[in-house]
């Protein structure tokens, strides 16, 4: 489980790129850095070959030429780091099973085993250690003792300029896939913040080609959809337009009906039909209509007002809570919001409960408590839904219209509001509106 977490794939594409290039070229370097040390490593082993080989037929042959009694004495100028002369029949031993001691072995045998038969062993108990046996042209012993030495250590600067060399390259990777992915996280912007009111920032139409194409769609994409709303709008409200006069004949006409009780019924459709037909029109506009520009209100004198048009027309509403000194905010949709609530909790539950509070970050929380009967669990997302009710009589005295909540809802993403409500214990309903200070 650990290793999985561990291993885990990165959710942003900015991530995901950014380890793809920097692993791939943290590998190829490292491929690079071996492929440079054995190509190095082979180059100077071939060319040490050839140096012994050269160098060892020159020795032997003037050991050879010179008088036995200064043999000796030449010794020590003709060895060299890797190796040494000795007359003596040296150590037996096994033959030679290192890579390394086989091609000097070779080296050796093919520069001078012609003319000075030899044999060649490995040095019991060394790990790497041969040497080379002949005898000379007067039949003297000589022992050639060979110690490989490894190829030559890096250099103490080189491992500075490779991480160095991978760092400048990570930045380079990190700034190409920035570039690269920051249009891409604009346009998720752009399109997060097109809300109700359509007036999402449009993208600038610059830079790569391709860049420039999504540009292009995403604005003419947003045109598009403000014109067809628009249309709806216009629709909707030319047929609210256009009933209110059968309407009203009809009510005319209901007047002159003898039947009390009929004419009573009759008017009540009619004045759900009205009501039902503002509802509807008022439901669109807070969908994309949000002309109302923000302003800077008190926040306290707002709401107090609010409540106090409740009191005196005989509800039972208070207030209470912190209020910040001011608020920018649209203030007629706001009263709608808070009067849309404060309806609900008044025909729900008798009474209503404002409560404000201020967070440490200035975010204002409004809510509007009842002691109702609430909403089950599995409702409370569903009843914001246009033409959602909990109970199935299409009364209206009971069930409303259905848009209230849905109205609201709009009307709190226009302020880029949170609307949520929540079951409080002991029974009732908790609606509260988040409304970020500015």
């Amino acid at each position: 489980m650990k290793l999985k977490c561990l291993l885990r794939w990165p959710r942003t594409l900015f991530a995901r790129l950014a380890l793809i290039l920097v692993v791939g070229l943290a590998v190829t370097q490292a491929l690079t850095l071996w492929l440079t040390v054995t190509e190095r490593d082979q180059a100077m082993t071939k060319v040490m070959m050839g140096y012994i080989e050269r160098e060892v037929t020159s020795s032997v042959a003037l050991l050879d030429h010179l008088p036995a009694a200064e043999r000796a004495q030449w010794l020590p100028r003709l060895a060299r780091r890797t190796y040494t002369f000795s007359l003596d029949a040296g150590i037996a031993g096994s033959p030679p099973d290192a890579e390394l001691s086989e091609r000097v072995a070779q080296s050796i045998s093919e520069g001078i085993g012609t003319r000075y038969p030899l044999s060649v062993n490995a040095v019991p108990g060394e790990p790497e250690r041969l040497q080379v046996h002949l005898r000379l042209s007067d039949g003297t012993p000589l022992t050639i003792d060979y110690r490989p030495v490894p190829g030559d250590p890096l250099s103490r600067w080189l491992p500075a300029v490779l991480a160095l060399q991978l760092v400048v390259l990570a930045a380079c990777c990190w700034l190409a896939v920035r570039l690269a992915t920051r249009p891409l996280s604009r346009l998720a912007r752009a399109a997060d913040t097109l809300g109700p009111d359509l007036q999402a920032e449009r993208l600038p139409e610059e830079g790569p080609d391709e860049v420039v194409l999504a540009a292009k769609a995403f604005n003419a994409m947003q045109d598009r959809i403000k014109m067809y709303m628009t249309e709806r709008l216009q629709i909707l409200a030319a047929i609210s337009h256009d009933l209110q006069t059968p309407i009203t004949r009809m009510r005319l006409r209901v007047d002159l009906i003898d039947d009390e009780v009929l004419s009573t019924r009759l008017g009540q459709d009619l004045r759900e039909m009205e009501a039902m037909v503002k509802e509807g029109i008022t439901y669109a506009r807070t969908m994309h209509g949000a002309s109302e520009v923000p302003c800077r209100i008190d926040p306290g004198a707002l709401l107090q007002s609010i409540v106090f048009d409740y009191v005196d027309a005989g509800m039972d509403v208070s207030l209470e809570g912190s209020f910040p000194a001011s608020l920018v905010t649209r203030p007629v949709a706001l009263r709608r919001i808070v009067g849309n609530l404060v309806d609900n909790a008044l025909k729900f539950g008798g009474a209503a409960e404002l409560v404000v509070e201020v967070s440490p970050d200035q975010t204002v929380t409004l809510s509007v408590l009842d002691r109702g009967p609430g909403i089950p669990e599995a409702s409370l997302d569903a009843v914001f839904e246009p033409f959602y009710r909990l109970e199935g009589s299409r009364n209206r005295n009971t069930g409303g219209t259905g848009l209230g909540l849905a109205i609201a809802r709009q009307l709190a993403l226009s302020m880029d509001a949170v609307l949520t409500l929540r079951n409080r214990t002991g029974g009732g309903l908790e609606a509260t509106l988040s409304i970020k200070a500015s």
